[in-house]
């Protein structure tokens, strides 16, 4: 029978804190970088200018249309060799994970926009309001609102697409979970406080997505 033995793996808990931090770090950076990323792409599609929308919308298809761990390993090992510089495991990293989730992005805000009444618009604008005044003090306020709580959830997700990052090496949660594992040759322990900490952090998150969510639909 299997005996666990959670003390040796706690002696390397320095280093399940270190992939946790550095988690943290991944999922915040590339979701403010993506939300730039998204916003240009979005308001990209809805130009009307049709080059600008077939720009933005093969963008959203190629990131949306590939697996995210393809797009790293080719960011990492393909991308240096056509541009002829090499590229660190943490800039390629993040690199994708903000490209990946602002294509993501793009297509929840432009549905947030296009939710909203033609109609609004088109006072706002027979009140002498123009495009980026309508956008910014009509359309937007109440876009929002419909597009938080897909916007949360797919942030959640990003959390665990950070994971995905140990295969070039970045010192994530899960990538120093295998170190930990190399070290104290006990894979079971280590994995499930690796589990336990990603519940940890994502369990209130997706709760709170689903009671903002409960929340958006009573409000309407």
């Amino acid at each position: 029978m299997y005996k666990w033995d959670f003390y040796t793996v706690s002696q390397s808990f320095d280093l399940f804190a270190i992939g946790l931090y550095t988690t943290f770090l991944y999922t915040a950076g590339s979701i403010a970088i993506g939300i730039v990323i998204g916003l240009i792409a979005c308001f990209a599609r809805l130009s009307r200018f049709a080059v600008l929308r077939i720009l933005a919308r093969s963008y959203q298809e190629i990131f949306r249309c590939t697996p995210l761990l393809v797009q790293i390993m080719w960011a990492y090992y393909a991308l240096p060799l056509l541009i002829g510089i090499t590229i660190p495991n943490y800039a390629a990293g993040l690199m994708i994970l903000s490209l990946y989730v602002g294509s993501f992005y793009a297509e929840i805000f432009r549905g947030g926009i296009n939710a909203i009444d033609p109609g609004q618009s088109e006072a706002a604008a027979a009140t002498g309001m123009s495009g980026i005044q309508t956008m910014r003090h009509v359309v937007m306020p109440q876009a929002v609102k419909k597009m938080l709580p897909a916007f949360i959830n797919q942030s959640v997700i990003q959390v665990k697409n950070t994971s995905l990052l140990y295969a070039i090496s970045v010192a994530e949660l899960t990538y120093m979970t295998y170190v930990v594992n190399g070290e104290t040759y006990r894979p079971l322990e280590s994995y499930t406080i690796a589990a336990v900490m990603y519940f940890a952090l994502l369990f209130p998150l997706t709760q709170f997505a689903d009671l903002f969510e409960r929340r958006m639909r009573r409000s309407d």
